[in-house]
């Protein structure tokens, strides 16, 4: 919007927000201006499925400029991945900002970005929302999603002897906070690429539609959390055990920050931050569902299957697999701090 960088929101206030900034972003949408979103008109054939989250201060904020378009882009994204983790098709939306009255109306202006570009990539929009002012930002969102009724996606439904899937391309985040950090070095496109892919992390909807539709997989659950706590939690919810591997495959350029750094694939695998899926499938399954996907473009790689006890082991050698977590109301919550501390949490200290 020309003429209006210097502008805040508390200069514009509620109407002239909803005059200069919403109508003409989102005055074509049906329903906005009413009390209430509309998504879809929803055939009796069709189940609708919703989620909640909010998003926290990006890494990648950290890492550079705290630009707004990140947390946008990471506030859809967030709960997109939810609605890939139930195989739904997503219908829209309602997005809740809480922004200090000082916010510019460029500031404001780049969060929207965020959110309807990565909207966008997805195939679905913005149906509605409020805004407020407050001390904090705080940012949330209810995506709403349609399956088709005895199709969608749990995370019960496991059994001993099934496979795990890593659906997507891990260690994005994470090397790309090993070099802005300084740590390691890649030539700029190869930079360029992961930061990107930091950025503009992607919910992997295809793979979740395609998998629900074709009834090929018996349970999902999305790694918001880290590997370990995703795998956990499947363990819990279906009373199995796990054994993983420890030979995972990253994407070349990630491969490369694991190994200047000293660290194995699986320890970027296992990190938080990069929105896949793990999903389970029968045995004789796998290698299907893992052709089929690449087809599509998405990546999948088998990593490991659910044993009949309980415990959850790693490597060749089955030792006990107690990996990193990012578990909200616990010491390893995230809570942003210095480069340096929390590549240390998450990655640990490099070989000598």
């Amino acid at each position: 919007m020309s003429g209006t960088t210097e502008l805040s929101l508390g200069d514009l206030g509620e109407r002239g927000i909803q005059q200069r900034v919403l109508q003409p972003r989102y005055g074509g949408t049906e329903g906005f201006g009413d009390d209430s979103a509309l998504l879809a008109t929803v055939e009796a054939q069709s189940e609708l499925v919703a989620t909640t989250d909010s998003c926290p201060t990006p890494v990648v904020n950290l890492l550079s400029e705290p630009d707004l378009y990140h947390a946008g882009w990471l506030l859809a994204t967030i709960n997109l991945s939810d609605l890939a983790a139930a195989g739904a098709t997503p219908l829209g939306l309602v997005v809740n900002y809480t922004l200090p009255k000082a916010t510019t109306v460029r500031e404001f202006e780049r969060l929207l970005d965020g959110v309807d570009d990565c909207c966008a990539a997805h195939g679905t929009k913005v149906a509605g929302g409020d805004i407020r002012d407050g001390e904090v930002v705080q940012l949330t969102a209810t995506a709403i999603g349609r399956c088709t009724p005895g199709t969608r996606l749990r995370r019960s439904g496991a059994r001993a002897g099934d496979s795990l899937l890593l659906v997507g391309s891990p260690g994005y985040l994470w090397a790309a906070a090993l070099l802005a950090t300084g740590r390691v070095s890649l030539p700029v496109p190869a930079q360029d690429e992961i930061w990107q892919r930091a950025c503009r992390p992607t919910a992997q909807l295809k793979a979740g539609q395609m998998l629900a539709a074709t009834g090929l997989a018996r349970a999902a659950m999305d790694v918001s959390d880290g590997l370990f706590a995703t795998i956990r939690t499947l363990c819990e919810v279906n009373g199995l055990g796990a054994a993983v591997t420890e030979d995972f495959e990253l994407d070349a350029p990630v491969a490369e920050v694991a190994g200047q750094y000293g660290l194995r694939p699986f320890d970027l695998a296992q990190t938080w931050g990069d929105w896949g899926l793990v999903v389970v499938t029968r045995a004789e399954d796998a290698r299907l569902v893992m052709k089929t996907l690449r087809v599509e473009g998405v990546a999948a790689q088998e990593i490991g299957t659910f044993t009949a006890g309980g415990s959850i082991t790693a490597g060749a050698e089955n030792a006990t697999w107690q990996g990193i977590a990012q578990e909200r109301f616990s010491a390893s919550s995230w809570h942003g701090g210095t480069p340096a501390a929390w590549i240390t949490d998450v990655l640990g200290v490099p070989p000598s």
